[in-house]
């Protein structure tokens, strides 16, 4: 996948300030922007929230479309199955993209890895409908992110990096009164994220239940279960989604050849993977190349 920085040069074509370490950035973001992003939306490692702020947006993800408006929140995980299909000439956002190793370093701790999995855990979708107070603090933190990013102060890095938890906190508060507990224990949703965390680092060898229920400290039938029942996906779901997601990804921004592809991605010869790829995609990774 593209890290932020490369994304970013790719959708804008130069860096967004001099120095930029490619970890955290917050922009305002309109119609033309948001378009542009469709060159590496599913293909990012990193984490984005987009405020809308006026406006509407049309997304796709997961098969389903949906519409968003002032006051939602929308978050894009790396590999989610998105793309932006249409808006409002007058739409106008915030968004605030965060490298995915930095968030998951700071999402150790519970509260914070449920502000980026939660939403999607207990929704199915990558949305929160926030209220105007919400809007208001949200936003206030966003910005001040932003010109922290844009600024030449001293420490600034560090200064948006606590920044970023601080935003991060502010949603989960706000998560936790307009969204209902979800039905299930706190120790399946912690096993999910686990599982989640698990899966960056993980997808392209270990393409097997066993190795992340191992992690874990769990069985695989209670692996599969526990993602099944909060889900509604597989475990394989899961996998074979960032798999999809790598493969289209060097397919489109680099000249390897099937084999050296098979090989990175861990299948076991050049007809394996085209046949995986061809049942997820629908044609073949040749097809997919000479059609991006």
């Amino acid at each position: 996948m593209y890290s932020l920085k490369d994304a970013w040069v790719k959708i804008q074509d130069s860096a967004p300030y001099e120095g930029w370490n490619g970890d955290i950035l917050c922009v305002e973001t309109d119609s033309e922007i948001t378009f542009r992003s469709n060159r590496t939306q599913g293909f990012i490692a990193a984490y984005t929230f987009t405020l809308i702020l006026n406006g509407w947006l049309g997304i796709r993800y997961n098969g389903m479309e949906m519409t968003l408006l002032p006051g939602d929140l929308y978050l894009y995980l790396p590999g989610l199955p998105v793309s932006i299909i249409s808006s409002s000439e007058d739409y106008q956002g915030i968004c605030l993209l965060a490298d995915e190793r930095l968030s998951l370093e700071l999402g150790t701790e519970r509260d914070l890895s449920g502000v980026i999995f939660r939403p999607i855990v207990e929704l199915h979708e990558p949305i929160l409908h926030l209220s105007l107070p919400a809007v208001t603090s949200i936003q206030t933190i966003m910005k001040q992110i932003r010109d922290y990013c844009f600024s030449s102060k001293r420490g600034k890095e560090e200064i948006v990096k606590h920044l970023y938890i601080v935003f991060l906190y502010e949603v989960q508060n706000y998560r936790d009164i307009i969204q209902p507990d979800l039905a299930v224990s706190g120790r399946m949703e912690d096993l999910y994220i686990a599982f989640l965390k698990l899966l960056p680092a993980n997808f392209t060898e270990h393409h097997d239940i066993p190795f992340y229920a191992s992690e874990i400290g769990v069985s695989s039938i209670y692996l599969s279960r526990v993602v099944r029942r909060i889900s509604g996906r597989t475990v394989m779901d899961h996998i074979n989604e960032l798999l999809v997601s790598e493969a289209k990804y060097l397919l489109r921004s680099t000249e390897m050849g099937a084999a050296q592809i098979a090989d990175i991605l861990h299948f076991a010869d050049i007809p394996s993977f085209s046949k995986f790829f061809s049942r997820m995609v629908g044609i073949s990774p040749r097809r997919y190349r000479t059609s991006s």
